[in-house]
């Protein structure tokens, strides 16, 4: 990789001087590896093997052979100048059974990972589950079970031990929406359940998980920066009828607020429990002020907006519930999704940076004052290189930019914004869509493994090095 040794142009839109640049994976996605070295079984190493849950049947049992390759990867992380690189720990490599023996040897690799961060100046952001449970967990009743969350303090309490005297940055578990509602009421994510009633019990006991965990590790060190991490949406209906107005409402309730809400109110709100009607009980007396402990920062994942309407059978859109593996939206029945008349990603996913915007200030002005970082933001577009080996990609470039745009206009206006990461790093696995969505700043070529920085990682990189971005604000 080459960039510009030219004089940096001066940045029209300065960021703090201690703004966070980072980029992030998820071990699943890019580790490979995946019956090396002790360790376990995942639920998505199951999932993988049951015929049509993923695109061409694929798999991450290589992946992006990151388990191999991460000194070369962090390297070029050292080149781009990131600041931060967010990746999880994937809890069967350290504990293969989710339950008493550590897996030293997985715990060795993530200390090597750390050690050559640092030594490239790049700091460690640790996320202790990106959705990679082990399947011995969930044969016991997986995220369901509230047993499962406390497994997951003491699996934590050990990657902690081991980590924390050089990670100082860490966040619990990653977008706990999508593990329980995509894995536990429409089957899309693994482990492929379709029982909306334990996908709430699951929701809160991913929440219940984040706040003993975090309990755990202010036992060991008062010197960690924890928080949470949410994917959240912004919401419109898509007309101003009481039906699309109350649709908005429940989605975001369930999206948003019953998360929000959880983690920074120490409560649910009332609206979504009515919603939720008979679906009772996941709640126990002295639940919400753990899971409420106070954080560090609050990581916000932010993709795309979500146009609702009340009226029975619109067509959903591809952010929502493919409509062959049934709906997530539990209690949400009549709620569809519409069109926007945005543009999209590759992956239908509508563009609106404004929407960004709108979130940071909602959580500023809305709930209790926490500092906030984006933990995720990005878009997957059908790049290829070119006759000479360049990938050009102005449409993630200008992506890219446009949030970053509101991530500064969200700081012009107060919110305590300090980090931004891009997702991804690297092409990766993509869950269920496996190999076909590319997300990265950095092409990987599947069949060599060949590491080839985008245009946009380029640009990224040069927007870190002025410290903004130039052009005039909107």
């Amino acid at each position: 990789m080459t960039t510009q040794q030219t004089q940096v142009q001066a940045p029209d839109l300065v960021f703090p001087t201690d703004f966070v640049w980072g980029a992030a994976t998820s071990a699943y996605q890019i580790e490979g590896a995946v019956s090396e070295d002790g360790r376990g079984r995942s639920i998505w190493d199951t999932f993988t093997r049951q015929p049509g849950r993923v695109v061409n049947g694929e798999n991450a049992d290589v992946a992006i052979d990151h388990y191999h390759r991460y000194r070369d990867d962090v390297r070029l992380m050292g080149r781009l100048g990131l600041s931060a690189y967010r990746f999880s720990v994937s809890w069967p490599r350290v504990q293969p059974d989710g339950a008493g023996a550590i897996n030293a040897r997985g715990l060795d690799f993530y200390r090597r990972l750390v050690d050559e961060l640092l030594e490239q100046g790049v700091d460690p952001w640790v996320t202790l589950y990106h959705w990679d449970l082990p399947q011995a967990l969930e044969d016991a009743g997986g995220w369901p079970a509230r047993d499962t969350a406390q497994r997951f303090a003491d699996y934590t309490a050990a990657v902690h031990d081991a980590l924390g005297d050089r990670v100082r940055a860490w966040s619990t578990v990653n977008e706990p929406w999508c593990a329980a509602f995509l894995g536990y009421a429409s089957g899309e994510h693994a482990p492929g359940r379709r029982e909306p009633a334990r996908a709430v019990h699951a929701a809160h006991h991913l929440l219940l998980a984040h706040g003993l965990a975090t309990a755990a590790m202010r036992a060991q060190r008062a010197d960690s920066r924890i928080g949470g991490c949410v994917n959240l949406y912004a919401v419109s209906p898509q007309t101003s009828s009481a039906a699309d107005l109350d649709a908005a409402r429940r989605i975001d309730g369930l999206q948003n607020r019953f998360f929000l809400d959880a983690l920074l109110k120490g409560e649910y709100p009332a609206d979504v429990l009515e919603d939720l009607g008979e679906v009772t009980g996941f709640a126990r007396e002295g639940d919400l002020e753990i899971i409420s402990a106070p954080l560090d920062m609050l990581m916000i994942n932010y993709y795309s907006r979500f146009t609702v309407s009340g009226v029975p059978g619109g067509a959903a859109s591809a952010a929502a519930a493919p409509t062959d593996t049934g709906s997530p939206w539990v209690g949400s029945e009549h709620v569809s999704f519409a069109e926007g008349g945005r543009p999209v990603t590759a992956m239908g996913w509508e563009i609106d940076h404004a929407g960004l915007r709108e979130v940071l200030l909602r959580v500023a002005r809305e709930y209790p004052r926490v500092p906030l970082v984006i933990s995720e933001n990005g878009a997957a577009f059908d790049d290829v290189p070119d006759a000479d080996g360049v990938v050009r990609d102005p449409e993630r470039r200008d992506y890219i930019e446009a949030h970053l745009r509101a991530c500064h206009a969200a700081i012009q206006e107060g919110v305590p914004l300090a980090g931004y990461f891009a997702w991804s790093l690297m092409d990766n696995f993509e869950w269920a869509w496996g190999y076909g969505k590319r997300f990265g700043l950095v092409r990987v070529d599947y069949p060599t493994q060949r590491r080839v920085p985008k245009e946009s990682a380029l640009w990224y990189a040069e927007t870190i090095r002025r410290g903004g971005l130039t052009g005039p604000a909107e």
